[in-house]
């Protein structure tokens, strides 16, 4: 059997990726992640990770993303920038197609996330950069002292929204049903915040402006009624979309995530999945993490299984 250029190839370099480099390379397997941007994932846009064990003290997820890649790369895991354009499978082996070169391996394991989710109202498109803005660490401080409008009722809202409301006292958040789906603790935290005003049971009908966002129509989904509010800026998180293009084949629930196993295989052999491309009950990074460490001590086993080599 003829050996492929890697062991394991890592699509996606989030808190799975990063996860799953670190543990197949301790595994002593040749490990390459592939990466379009920077390593880290959605981890870079969290202000303050107060919630991942250990640290007792909140770390950014910028300073989170770092330390994770520099250990995946101490124990030996490769990176490469480049955007992955397709994957195949060809017998046992892999074979992945990027911008640059193609390369054979004995797994994969795809951890390419999610992304946000669009309102998909009018106004949205036209004023994206222009005070529509998908991330308030990223956009936020450029709003400093101005209103603010959130929209969503999850933990990345509550955790965006905090952040927000250390910039300005001027924060309105709406959420379209009547109370929070957050953690209770994140939800608390935003509803006992004096620079946030909560509105439950609103939606947004249309963003207006004119070279940037000025205002929005809101809607009241118990009465119906609609209203203009005036505001500098709208910060979007309604969600995200799982990113499984590579793999059309795999079998996926009904939000178009991928289902796996306990052992993070998906209904493609020797493909495993790991993150928030991964149909889960709880997307946070330390879920992500867990799932990247499976993934990676799952594609050993895979491989060792292949070459006749599994421990009995």
């Amino acid at each position: 059997m003829q050996e492929p250029d890697k062991d394991v190839v890592i699509i996606g370099a989030g808190a799975a990726g990063l996860s799953a480099a670190q543990y197949g390379a301790r595994a002593n397997l040749k490990t390459l992640v592939i990466e379009e941007m920077a390593p880290g994932g959605q981890a870079l846009l969290i202000d303050h990770l107060e919630n991942y064990p250990a640290y007792a003290d909140p770390k950014s997820g910028f300073e989170f993303a770092q330390d994770m890649h520099r250990q995946a790369e101490r124990f030996g895991a490769e990176f490469h920038m480049d955007t992955v354009n397709s994957l195949r499978k060809e017998g046992d082996v892999f074979v992945i197609k990027t911008g640059e070169k193609e390369i054979r391996t004995w797994t994969v394991i795809l951890a390419t996330g999610a992304k946000h989710r669009l309102l998909d109202v009018p106004g949205e498109a036209e004023f994206s950069g222009r005070g529509v803005s998908y991330c308030a660490t990223c956009d936020g401080p450029f709003f400093k002292g101005k209103k603010m409008l959130v929209v969503g009722g999850g933990d990345a809202a509550c955790d965006e929204a905090q952040f927000l409301s250390k910039l300005t006292d001027k924060v309105v958040m709406i959420h379209r049903r009547d109370r929070l789906r957050a953690q209770k603790s994140l939800a608390d935290r935003v509803l006992k915040n004096p620079n946030i005003e909560m509105r439950f049971n609103t939606v947004i009908e249309r963003i207006e402006g004119d070279k940037k966002v000025s205002g929005v129509v809101l809607k009241k989904t118990d009465t119906g009624g609609t209203y203009q509010e005036a505001t500098d800026a709208v910060f979007v998180f309604v969600g995200s979309i799982p990113q499984t293009a590579l793999v059309p084949q795999t079998e996926k629930d009904e939000s178009g995530s991928i289902i796996t196993d306990q052992r993070m295989e998906s209904s493609v052999k020797g493909l495993f999945v790991a993150g928030d491309v991964r149909a889960t009950p709880f997307r946070q990074v330390i879920v992500a993490a867990a799932e990247g460490a499976i993934a990676a001590h799952s594609a050993s086993q895979y491989i060792d299984d292949l070459k006749g080599e599994a421990y009995k």
